[in-house]
């Protein structure tokens, strides 16, 4: 089962949705059926779902074509039933670029509320008291839609100021912090403040409303998550990739029998191998392929991975651990001058890592 489903491209990014936003639209189905809803209602609240993940789209698209402005790319935007998520290849390291990049998000949702705000018009709502706004809202007009809509956008204007780490407003604070002290120890604070508001929401939820529950999740394990990138990203920061590869590697032709490649698993501690012909880099055998063909008589070319990249032995790790964490290749083959002299992947470049990190304390 994927766990994304392709959208399309905006601005050559990719647009996803996450498989668990199937939940979401189960859940306002059987909510308006428990609650005595028909056909019409069911209708109205898939319709402003669709609208509202268009305007969280529209959020993202604010940070990653910021981003693009001071050479960042954008992979894809992928849609959570709690909302919208870039991934950008990198993170801006001057404060002032996150900074913009940051407020970008929440400033799509601002112009988009102020549209709002003259074409319902909300003044309409404003005059009328609670009783017969709340009357006013029952029926599913054109109007009532734009207004929910209208809602919702001011909504996240405020949600994402709150200093929560990682939210946009977490990010704001991050980026300020950091204008006066080093980037780590920004994300530092950060991250511990938005895990104590992710404890206070995680508190909220389980008195009042469980959805609560999984933003504070959302938040504290993004907080830490983040935080951990940073420190790694600082321990590697001008370390080139020859110090960290893989030397002694096992390398297959295409002709060879899977079999070799079996009795090398089974021989020692490798488990994905560089396919090379006549010098050149043809493929990559990744473990779970040769283990689904182990049991067949085929030849390396049969089950070798063609599509992939390779880097270069003096490239900054830095560069690797965005390429490693945020694309679904996980071994890299290493060259100098065109000539195959390693590897790199997630493992060696963790325990790289690890080592760095016990040299820093």
């Amino acid at each position: 089962m994927k766990s994304n489903l392709g959208l399309g491209r905006l601005f050559g990014i990719k647009i996803r949705i996450h498989w668990t936003f199937s939940f979401l639209i189960v859940w306002i189905i059987f909510d308006e059926l428990q609650s005595g809803g028909n056909i019409q209602s069911i209708m109205f609240n898939l319709a402003l779902v669709v609208a509202v993940f268009l305007c969280v789209v529209l959020h993202e698209l604010g940070h990653a074509l910021t981003a693009k402005q001071f050479g960042i790319q954008t992979s894809k935007i992928t849609l959570l039933p709690i909302g919208g998520l870039a991934s950008l290849d990198k993170l801006p390291e001057s404060p002032k670029q996150e900074l913009l990049v940051v407020v970008a998000g929440p400033l799509v949702n601002l112009v988009i509320a102020l549209a709002l705000y003259v074409a319902i018009p909300v003044q309409n709502y404003i005059h009328l008291n609670f009783t017969e706004i709340m009357t006013s809202l029952m029926s599913f007009t054109l109007q009532n839609f734009l207004f929910y809509l209208f809602i919702v956008n001011v909504g996240l204007v405020l949600f994402n100021c709150i200093p929560a780490f990682p939210l946009d407003g977490g990010r704001v604070l991050r980026a300020l912090l950091a204008l006066k002290m080093n980037r780590l120890k920004a994300t530092q604070i950060a991250a511990t403040i938005g895990q104590i508001i992710a404890v206070f929401l995680l508190l909220v939820g389980l008195l009042f409303n469980p959805f609560l529950i999984f933003i504070a999740l959302f938040i504290f394990l993004g907080a830490y998550g983040e935080n951990q990138m940073v420190q790694h990203l600082n321990f590697i920061k001008g370390h080139s990739v020859e110090e960290a590869m893989l030397i002694n590697i096992s390398v297959f032709k295409p002709s060879d029998s899977i079999d070799l490649v079996i009795n090398k698993i089974i021989s020692g501690t490798e488990t994905n191998f560089v396919v090379v012909d006549e010098g050149t880099v043809k493929g990559i055998l990744y473990h779970k392929r040769i283990v689904e063909n182990s049991n067949k008589n085929v030849l390396v070319e049969a089950i070798m991975e063609r599509d992939f990249k390779c880097v270069d032995s003096s490239d900054s790790l830095k560069k690797i651990y965005h390429l490693i964490y945020n694309e679904t290749q996980e071994f890299y083959p290493v060259l100098s001058q065109r000539k195959l002299v390693g590897a790199i992947d997630t493992v060696n470049l963790n325990e790289y890592i690890a080592l760095q990190s016990k040299l820093a304390y």
